[in-house]
């Protein structure tokens, strides 16, 4: 049965849409945040040669060039300003969260509430500053060869360094300016945005080269109901959610006992989200950035790379098993490791015990814990094998089909679709406050008249 919030939700509608207000100043400032980051994306590198760096990219397209550029929204491919997007951001915070768990200081912290939440994102920033410096230097040097003429390789390298690192640090702050003054996720709405723009163009190069007969129409229609497919099941299965029954005993008020009420521990099947795909990119990304830019051999040839970047990108191109079989690890491992970030199923048994609350069959304290940490294993084990299938099936499509578009994958929709229905759920929820706020104004105002 729906609780009061969802029929509420149901019977939402485009007058009540057009009376909030704010909502529609939120909307606007974060699609106002997101057009100038594809602006942002169009503006090159200073001192770059653009026909030089053109063959460059066509060269790695396949490879870490191409998947860099999908999360980039086509930057990397115009080597803008933003092409570092906001990597260096996703692998500062999957440390911090990784020592957050480590360290008693900042362990410690997490447990201040709003001001220890705000030290833990000031060391991200820092930490996101270091790896964007490095980034930025490795991509700079390894592109010092395809710079213009009469630019000499220093200054070509601190201008680089500058000004990606430079791009990057806009970027984390334009996200962080949506969290908190528009709508949804700054840092997924950005790569969602990226995403979204590459999208179009992929599926009109797979159609070109279906004219062409270098692929079968058969195929791209198989191709297009693959990617609905996906569609719908990753919706059904971000939708989907264990219901744990907690029972509330009867409480005794001033004017006698209240009912003893029902209510439910929503467990989401996937509770850590988008995030460990992301977070197993961003960390796949890390050490292979170099393999397309440094050393001149090993940035347009990458037979001719010799040491760890030849055993790198030998061995751990979007495609190969090494790196399939990496990537698969990581999203596992972060399944598991964000969830237990994000639900502790000890505090949430001290919260039910707090309140009087039960799970029917189960005693109060430690057994609550351990029967909720019981099913939120089961939970994420289910969770974490439906990500490894959505995110490896365009690995594997890579590998047996080269000619399909990279971007058109698991991974991709998974990250348009998530961020769509989060963003969505967000809207609805700004929709239902200002219903309710509605709703106090007329019994504040019909209360005077009485």
């Amino acid at each position: 049965m729906a609780n009061a919030a969802e029929q509420m939700a149901r019977n939402l509608n485009f007058g009540t849409f057009a009376k909030a207000k704010d909502l529609h100043a939120r909307l606007l400032f974060t699609l106002g945040i997101l057009v100038l980051y594809r602006l942002g994306t169009f503006i090159p590198l200073p001192g770059l040669d653009p026909s030089q760096y053109a063959s460059l990219f066509q060269s790695q397209a396949g490879g870490i060039l191409g998947s860099m550029n999908l999360f980039a929204g086509g930057a990397v491919e115009r080597m803008g300003i933003f092409a570092l997007n906001v990597m260096p951001y996703i692998t500062a915070s999957i440390i911090i969260q990784m020592m957050t768990t480590a360290s008693p200081t900042l362990e410690k912290l997490k447990k201040e509430g709003e001001a220890g939440r705000k030290q833990i994102n000031q060391y991200t920033r820092y930490l996101t500053l270091v790896f964007a410096l490095i980034q930025s230097f490795a991509i700079s040097g390894g592109l010092a060869s395809v710079r213009l003429e009469g630019i000499s390789a220093p200054f070509f390298i601190l201008t680089g360094v500058v000004t990606l690192t430079g791009g990057t640090m806009l970027l984390m702050w334009m996200g962080e300016q949506i969290t908190a003054r528009g709508i949804g996720n700054g840092i997924s709405l950005i790569i969602f945005a990226g995403i979204v723009a590459e999208l179009p163009r992929a599926i009109y190069n797979l159609v070109a080269q279906a004219r062409t007969t270098s692929v079968d129409i058969g195929f791209v229609l198989a191709i297009a109901v693959m990617i609905v497919g996906l569609i719908v099941f990753i919706v059904f299965m971000e939708r989907s959610q264990r219901r744990l029954i907690i029972h509330y005993p009867k409480r005794q008020q001033s004017q006698g006992f209240a009912q003893g009420q029902r209510s439910f521990l929503p467990l989401k099947i996937n509770t850590a989200g988008v995030i460990p795909p992301i977070f197993a990119s961003a960390l796949l990304m890390l050490p292979l950035t170099a393999v397309g830019f440094l050393g001149g051999g090993a940035a347009t040839d990458t037979n001719a790379a010799t040491g760890v970047l030849g055993w790198l990108a030998a061995n751990f191109s979007p495609g190969s098993w090494p790196y399939i079989i990496t990537y698969s690890v990581f999203v596992i491992f972060f399944s598991f490791f964000y969830t237990s970030i994000m639900f502790n199923p000890q505090e949430t048994a001290d919260n039910l015990r707090k309140y009087g609350g039960f799970i029917p069959g189960i005693r109060p304290g430690s057994n609550t814990a351990a029967y909720i940490d019981y099913v939120l294993t089961r939970l994420t084990t289910i969770g974490s094998l439906y990500l490894l299938f959505i995110c490896i099936l365009p690995e594997l499509l890579r590998r047996y089909f080269p000619q399909i578009p990279f971007y058109i994958g698991g991974t991709s929709l998974l990250i348009v679709v998530s961020v769509t229905m989060d963003t969505v759920t967000q809207i609805q929820s700004h929709l239902i406050a200002h219903q309710y706020e509605g709703m106090i104004r007329k019994s504040k105002l019909g209360g005077k008249r009485k």
